[in-house]
């Protein structure tokens, strides 16, 4: 870690010496690292956001999967189905986190607008390690298999 400190302190004295701008070196240590991710099933009505920020230290496994099926195998038909978007996240980071998930009812009301079944936003800082099971689901005839949040040991 010494040696890339190093390279960049002898690469910001040469970029001196050339007569660069001052902005130009607030730019170079003033890194905005970020890492997002959103996925949206629109047969099951989820949709679910993963995103980091201003994180000095990211290590993330993210496994997303979306499936739908229309009973009817007509691709454009109205029916719920069965739709589910599933998520598990495992991440260890310094830094800013943002997860978010979402459930509404694929079919609008008279007024065009869309229940809304669930929304959970988390916003953490600091140093973290998340492990999160999402499973969303248009149509519950295979069973919940929802969140885990406290696992018997």
């Amino acid at each position: 870690m010494s040696l890339i400190s190093l390279s960049i302190a002898f690469l910001l004295a040469g970029l001196a010496v050339s007569g660069m701008p001052a902005s130009f070196y607030q730019a170079m240590t003033q890194m905005n690292t970020s890492d997002y991710l959103c996925v949206k099933n629109y047969d099951a009505g989820a949709s679910v956001t993963e995103s980091y920020s201003e994180f000095d230290h990211l290590e993330k496994e993210t496994e997303i999967n979306s499936r739908s099926f229309h009973p009817s195998g007509i691709k454009d038909d109205s029916s719920r189905g069965n739709a589910t978007l599933e998520a598990r996240i495992a991440s260890s980071l310094i830094g800013k986190a943002h997860i978010a998930w979402q459930s509404k009812d694929v079919k609008s009301g008279p007024y065009g607008r869309h229940a809304v079944y669930g929304l959970v936003q988390e916003d953490l800082i600091g140093v973290l390690n998340i492990e999160r099971f999402i499973h969303l689901s248009s149509n519950d005839s295979y069973g919940f298999s929802g969140p885990d949040w406290l696992p018997c040991s």
